[in-house]
């Protein structure tokens, strides 16, 4: 028998009529998801009360103001349910975090195995903040970082995963037309020196790390500033090396 004190559970049935079993860790995810799903309908409530009072003139240009208009339309088809409303709420605020995570991790990984790129992105924002909080100004300057991430981007997707795959190499009679070259495998920021499309030699498809046209990801922006400020106060303050044992295999 396992003991109440190491394992906590709770039945409930589904609309199977089966008796579900609960864990200690299936409550808690309950509870986390209600709790997060009050704080956005309360956020959803104050501004619809502020609008429908005439206090504000609209709901807002921002997100979640188009994301009202939308669910408040009076067009029954383009109309979105309070759950879809969440759901994006959660998506747009939610999501964009992990890949900002993923993002600054790699970077630090790469910088650790290649000291000299380190040095160098330290140097720069050094020359440009000192110990200083980064401004916007220096950020925009940031030359040698841009093309730390570009190459990070390159080497390791920020999603967990691609829909869109080449599942064999293209031939041009007995040529293979190759994007990034012999060594492609290769932790090289300087190849995006000229930008973009020098790197990928105009084949921008090739490199789209955010995607491109209707579809690239609206946090593109946001994601690169919020990246490049706590990456430069790492650097100010941290010099950072791999473990002897490190193994890397991706």
């Amino acid at each position: 028998m396992i003991c109440d004190a190491l394992w906590t559970c709770c039945l409930s049935v589904d609309r199977s009529g089966m008796v579900l079993f609960k864990s200690n860790d299936d409550i808690k995810s309950e509870k986390l998801e209600k709790g997060i799903r009050d704080s956005i309908m309360g956020i959803i409530k104050k501004r619809e009360e502020k609008a429908m009072s005439g206090e504000a003139e609209s709901f807002g240009s921002d997100f979640l103001g188009l994301l009202l208009k939308a669910h408040h339309d009076t067009n029954d088809i383009q109309r979105i349910s309070v759950d879809d409303l969440v759901d994006e709420y959660k998506s747009f605020y939610f999501v964009g975090q992990e890949t900002s995570n993923t993002l600054l991790s790699w970077t630090v990984l790469l910088l650790a195995l290649h000291t000299d790129w380190q040095e160098k992105a330290r140097k720069e924002v050094l020359q440009l903040f000192g110990k200083q909080t980064p401004n916007p100004d220096g950020l925009a300057k940031l030359k040698t970082m841009s093309m730390i991430f570009n190459e990070r981007l390159r080497l390791y997707s920020p999603a967990v995963t691609v829909t869109r795959r080449v599942e064999k190499d293209v031939r041009l009679g007995k040529l293979i037309p190759l994007s990034w070259g012999e060594d492609a495998q290769l932790f090289k920021p300087e190849r995006f020196s000229e930008g973009d499309s020098t790197a990928t030699n105009n084949n921008v498809t090739s490199f789209l790390p955010f995607r491109m046209g209707p579809r690239i990801c609206v946090g593109l922006n946001f994601a690169t500033i919020e990246a490049k400020i706590a990456l430069s106060m790492i650097l100010q303050r941290y010099s950072f090396t791999i473990s002897p044992g490190f193994v890397h295999s991706p």
